[in-house]
């Protein structure tokens, strides 16, 4: 097993956060440029949003059928195989004529872009001791939002230079020169065991009846719904007049996720004092009063609220991934899988959900279809403290 802070620790962790970076990247470049999108092809915000519902559609559908695969053929020739595929992809995509196919074209590239996430998790839980497990997770995760940041504030400051279209070129070639070293980089498994045929749909069922897990993919699933798409109708409010911004400065107002880049950073230290249960409650409280900051109109405010919600956001996110890691022992991709399916099933019916409350009352109806979910999900944490009290969780040594 791997320890942690050893040299082929630090490789395979590398390795892990390039690639996740580049996922994140290709997945969340659309995001700023939803308004362009609106206005070039006369789309509503709802409309315009599948764009980037697509791809996480794509990428949900994706998990499963991945995940599947790499338990039957091992994890890094998924990984690097659906990470090239949807490179290309997302090159194509400059050239598309219509809006109809450039949302053909993300849902594809969502596809494939699931083979790394569907993968990663399992691959460290079977590679890393659990000690370096959940560290590892933290970066992982912190590699995620960096690559999210990335992908939002270059794809608008490259759309405003020329287009929505140069976009997805140049990111999609500069994420083709950066996916060539993950072939040597990322270490060959060393623990993987190939499933046997028909255990797959059995570890299904199982998975989502436990009862330490389907709160948690519904804990994910519903947070990142309301998270994710909150920045969607914020930036539709911040391109309309009277703040009236560019497409590059609502990329920089992704530069709010580097709070949430930080909390994953220190989510293990977090984990291991406090516990996985009351570090993941204190996040859903600290998301739930950030999200008050969206009944202002004062864009500094706004600042501030996504600030806090990303940190909380993020800590939540990586308290759920380390318990998905820790408390599977078979079919760890398959669990890991089901969770993220959760997670970006969330991402793409989080437009559809926050849509009536931003027509009944913009950004403070936001606020209010974010608290009602934290609700859910705080219920749902204190539910699962309770049953790791009677089932606790194996600690890292």
């Amino acid at each position: 097993m791997i320890d942690l802070k050893t040299a082929l620790w630090w490789r395979a962790t590398l390795a892990l956060g390039l690639g996740s970076m580049l996922v994140f990247i290709n997945l969340y470049l659309t995001q700023p440029l939803l308004p362009l999108l609106a206005d070039d092809f006369g789309l509503s915000a709802l409309s315009a949003g599948w764009a980037l519902s697509a791809s996480t559609l794509g990428l949900a559908f994706g998990l499963l059928f991945w995940a599947r695969v790499a338990d039957r053929l091992g994890r890094k020739p998924v990984m690097l195989g659906c990470l090239l595929a949807a490179i290309v992809l997302g090159i194509l995509i400059a050239w598309v004529p219509a809006f109809g196919l450039l949302v053909l074209l993300r849902g594809l590239q969502g596809f494939f872009l699931a083979g790394l996430p569907a993968t990663a998790v399992a691959y460290m839980g079977e590679e890393f001791t659990p000690k370096a497990l959940v560290t590892s997770i933290g970066i992982y995760i912190a590699a995620n939002s960096v690559g999210g940041i990335a992908g939002r504030v270059f794809g608008g400051l490259l759309a405003q230079w020329s287009g929505w279209q140069a976009s997805f070129l140049v990111l999609g070639l500069a994420s083709l020169l950066l996916w060539l070293p993950l072939v040597r980089l990322l270490p060959a498994s060393r623990h993987f065991v190939p499933a046997r045929k028909g255990q797959g749909t059995r570890a299904l069922f199982d998975h989502i009846r436990n009862p330490l897990l389907w709160p948690v993919y519904l804990i994910g699933g519903l947070n990142f719904m309301v998270f994710l798409n909150q920045y969607t109708y914020v930036a539709f409010y911040l391109a309309a007049p009277p703040v009236g911004l560019a497409p590059a400065a609502i990329g920089l107002l992704f530069l709010t996720y580097l709070s949430g880049t930080f909390a994953s950073g220190i989510s293990g230290l977090l984990i291991n004092r406090f516990g996985l249960c009351r570090t993941l409650l204190a996040a859903i409280a600290i998301m739930a009063v950030g999200s008050l900051g969206l009944l202002s109109e004062r864009v500094p405010v706004i600042l501030l609220a996504l600030l806090v919600d990303s940190f909380a956001f993020f800590l939540a996110h990586a308290c759920a991934s380390s318990w998905i890691g820790r408390s599977v022992q078979q079919h760890r991709a398959l669990a890991s899988s089901l969770y993220l399916v959760f997670y970006y099933l969330g991402a793409s019916l989080g437009g559809l959900y926050l849509y009536p409350f931003w027509e009944w009352a913009g950004l403070p109806g936001i606020a209010a279809g974010m608290i009602a979910v934290m609700g859910v999900t705080g219920g749902l944490t204190l539910r699962l403290q309770r049953r790791e009290r009677a089932m606790p969780l194996a600690q890292p040594k």
